[in-house]
């Protein structure tokens, strides 16, 4: 599963430089998050960085469009750093 910031983002700069796998720009008007390089943080952490340093509640949630199981995440992780 990769993670969705939505548009309730306020731009406060939290989340990009929390990334260990670099998924998280600034897009049009709020930062995006690249779901081929999304593990949310498996491989790296025990939960996604991003959520836990995000201050709007429920603005950092799992995309619907991209659900991976914990073995996909884990081996997206291997292709990124291994």
């Amino acid at each position: 599963m990769a993670l969705l910031i939505k548009d309730n983002c306020i731009n406060c700069d939290m989340c990009d430089p929390e990334c260990p796998n670099e998924a998280i720009t600034f897009g049009a008007e709020i930062y995006e998050i690249d779901p081929t390089r999304c593990t949310e943080c498996v491989g790296h952490y025990e939960k996604p960085t991003c959520m836990a340093v995000c201050p709007i509640n429920n603005c950092i949630i799992i995309d619907p469009e991209h659900i991976e199981n914990e073995e996909q995440l884990l081996d997206k992780f291997a292709l990124m750093h291994g």
